[in-house]
């Protein structure tokens, strides 16, 4: 087992640690410094700007709306930093018009960003902050949404690792981030060879490209910031919408960077695979995206619709009507694109067609209404990753946008008819893409020897284990309420975590996944303990600032040697942490 590295502390971090700044700041400094050590770094950085993803009541719940009012509290909790925030659940001027059905949706949308703006973060509630007048997306940063992450380090000369939610506010709160992963040049190398020879013009092509190369990971690469491909034969110009399209659906599978041949110096990679987007792969895949049957809304905007994006929407709509019984046609941008939308008469083109132009949200964090979506129509890879997810489980296909447009004008027809909004299509559920283990049982002793994190003290927990081996998703498919595992195809499917010591791999899936554990805890409804084979961006960060006993790193194989139901201790005596089976199940 490795030893932790200490991170060496400043006169001012010491200070901050010591609770001297207010107990915000020493709540977020104790996870900087936990994440610091898991990482292996010794030095905090100042950071010169912060994102913060979990705005949506969708995605961050009851966790995040506590943990908000929790460190409001502090009279001192401001952030140090400039930071913006991410795209919220609804346009709270356009509630009605989208038909949310959620309780209290609106009210609690409403409290999120009121008390993050009392915490100083500038409230733009946009997913693209690399558009907004003001906003720095050069240097050291701690950003959350995956594709402004993608974006910044790709085209604008950021420096950001992929934060939770939790990670980033810890960030903007103190003005450091530990300095390791994509802040060094090292591992900002690209670690997969992509060729096109398809022919790619519009942005949902070069959308189709993103998702496509996240989806060829194979097991035995070594890709410890995720993939970060160097992509050879792409048009000598592309336009920012290409661009914004091509790196937020690579984000999809946690790639945080991309290299284009032709574009900006591009350091030596060491290579694990090489990949070819062909022709035949750019038609497969519209042809698997394409839509069978009616579909019930059609968005466009995701990420936030850029200017450009509007102006071509607007283009397609002008001099048009959407029928009456045609699918429902949402543009989703941002508060700043829709003023200059406004000034230049964008918006009323799109307005006078029929189409609804929201801003402040985004099509992945709404929750839809199942009565009446059961099928969406896109542009976007991102959106169709997302809202296929758990988090609304609808069906989701993807089409140009001037094709999206042409169904939602009557001028394409689709099979299962236009105004049939998907009656009879089953809500969709998610498959896990990982088969179940083969079935094994420990016997005899067992005991292995991991790590803590550096905020946390001597404990000794006891209770039964729960175990998988395959990574949990647990944001859209564990309950908030009852830390049951929702998500067929799951080895753990119908299991529940509360109450018990959670041995699995880590977690996966979005940034503000640790806002669902935050939820559990609150509720009352947490795991006793969670251990991780390895530091777990999505855990940790929660362990960290409630103080749920966490470990990691054990030096044996803690999944195998343990059974799900046996009794264990997890014991920690100061830097090390013990694991034992104390009696098998039966």
């Amino acid at each position: 087992m490795t030893t932790q590295i200490k991170t060496i502390l400043t006169d001012e971090q010491q200070a901050m640690l010591d609770g001297k700044f207010g107990l915000a700041k020493q709540m977020g400094l104790r996870l900087v410094l936990d994440l610091a050590a898991a990482a292996g770094a010794d030095e905090l950085v100042p950071i010169q700007s912060a994102h913060l993803s979990g705005v949506s009541p969708l995605t961050g719940g009851l966790g995040l709306r506590q943990f908000l009012a929790k460190l409001t509290s502090d009279p001192a909790a401001q952030v140090a930093v400039p930071t913006t925030l991410n795209s919220a659940g609804c346009d709270e001027n356009q509630f009605e018009a989208m038909h949310i059905v959620a309780p209290d949706f609106k009210e609690h949308n409403h409290e999120i960003v009121e008390l993050y703006t009392r915490l100083g973060v500038r409230p733009t509630q946009s997913c693209t902050p690399y558009e907004w007048e003001g906003v720095a997306c050069e240097g050291m940063a701690a950003w959350a949404e995956s594709n402004a992450i993608a974006f910044g380090n790709s085209y604008c000369g950021l420096l950001t690792n992929r934060e939770s939610g939790l990670s980033a506010l810890a960030s903007a709160l103190t003005g450091f981030t530990p300095r390791y992963g994509l802040l060094d040049d090292d591992a900002r190398r690209p670690n997969l060879l992509v060729t096109v020879t398809a022919v790619l013009s519009d942005p949902t092509d070069f959308s189709l490209l993103g998702d496509w190369i996240g989806k060829q990971r194979q097991p035995g690469w070594k890709l410890p910031f995720g993939p970060i491909p160097l992509i050879k034969g792409l048009p000598d110009e592309l336009s920012h919408e290409q661009k914004k399209a091509l790196t937020a659906a690579a984000a999809n599978y946690g790639c945080p960077l991309l290299y284009i041949e032709g574009l900006g110096d591009i350091p030596a990679g060491d290579f694990q695979g090489e990949l070819l987007f062909d022709t035949a792969a750019l038609a497969g895949r519209y042809a698997e995206l394409r839509p069978g049957t009616a579909v019930s809304l059609i968005t466009i905007g995701c990420p936030q619709a850029s200017v450009g994006e509007l102006r071509a929407t607007a283009e397609l709509l002008k001099d048009k009507t959407l029928p009456t019984d045609a699918p429902p046609l949402w543009v989703f941008t941002s508060s700043q694109n829709k003023a200059i939308a406004e000034k230049t008469g964008i918006a009323a083109i799109i307005r006078q067609s029929g189409a609804l132009l929201l801003e402040n949200t985004c099509p992945e964090v709404v929750p839809y209404d199942p009565t009446w979506v059961k099928h969406v129509l896109t542009n976007s890879m991102k959106a169709e990753h997302y809202i296929k997810s758990g988090l609304n489980g609808i069906p989701t296909s993807v089409m140009t946008l001037a094709d999206c447009v042409a169904v939602a004008v009557g001028e394409l027809k689709l099979a299962g008819g236009q105004g049939d909004r998907g009656a009879g299509v089953k809500k969709h559920s998610p498959v896990h893409p990982l088969t179940r283990s083969p079935v094994h049982f420990s016997s005899g002793f067992f005991t292995a020897t991991g790590h803590g994190l550096p905020s946390q003290s001597d404990f000794t927990i006891t209770g039964e284990a729960f175990v998988t081996d395959t990574p949990i998703t647990l944001l859209g498919f564990v309950n908030r309420e009852t830390g049951v595992i929702e998500e067929p195809g799951h080895p753990a499917d119908g299991q529940s975590m509360a109450g018990k010591i959670a041995i699995f791999p880590k977690g996966s899936g979005s940034s503000v996944a640790p806002y669902v554990l935050l939820e559990l805890f609150y509720r009352g409804q947490a795991p006793l303990a969670i251990v991780n084979t390895e530091i777990d961006q999505q855990s940790a960060p929660a362990c960290s600032l409630e103080d749920i006993p966490y470990a990691y790193n054990f030096d044996t194989d803690i999944i195998r040697g343990i059974n799900p139901g046996d009794k264990v201790e997890l014991k920690r005596t100061g830097s090390e942490v013990t694991l034992q089976v104390l009696e098998r199940r039966n």
